[in-house]
């Protein structure tokens, strides 16, 4: 793993995350729009060796975190938990077809999004009035634009996916 270049990669990520150009393309029903660092937490669950997508998760659990702005930790906790699930889960499952990363996107987003919500209670903070609709929309919308953006990541990254062919 290049630490570097993924610490560049995911601060990127996490302005773009927090700024409002995400907001351009947000759907108008629930103004719901991707998260791209739960993108990210998928496609390095599912690319890389268990170590590294556990520390991995970590980091842009404390992204998320950061960029959305959120309680402080709820966000981290679910990515490390759901992460590390992912990666061990890849080691049994090869999650390599376009649906499959899809599925594993909105599961995970759905997963994620509930516990950071319920971890937020514990802490006596709500986030969103209606939670559950929100969830659903960031999951669905994520799980669509996902697979489009894990060749730039793995282009960037410089990750060999082998997406055609054998190997």
């Amino acid at each position: 793993m290049r630490w570097l270049r993924f610490a560049v990669f995911i601060s990127l990520v996490a302005v773009l995350q927090a700024s409002l150009l995400l907001d351009i393309i947000a759907l108008p029903p629930l103004r719901s729009k991707p998260n791209l660092l739960l993108i990210l937490l998928v496609f390095f669950a599912t690319s890389c060796n268990t170590t590294d997508a556990i520390i991995t998760s970590f980091a842009i659990g404390f992204a998320a975190d950061i960029s959305i702005g959120s309680v402080m930790g709820s966000h981290t906790i679910s990515f490390v938990l759901f992460g590390t699930a992912l990666a061990y889960l890849h080691r049994v499952i090869a999650i390599k077809k376009i649906s499959y990363q899809a599925f594993a996107i909105f599961l995970t987003a759905l997963l994620i999004g509930i516990l950071a919500h319920f971890l937020a209670l514990l802490r006596g903070e709500s986030t969103v009035s209606n939670v559950y609709s929100a969830v659903l929309g960031i999951a669905l919308y994520s799980a669509v634009v996902g697979p489009l953006f894990f060749l730039p990541a793995a282009w960037f990254m410089r990750i060999k996916t082998h997406r055609f062919g054998r190997y």
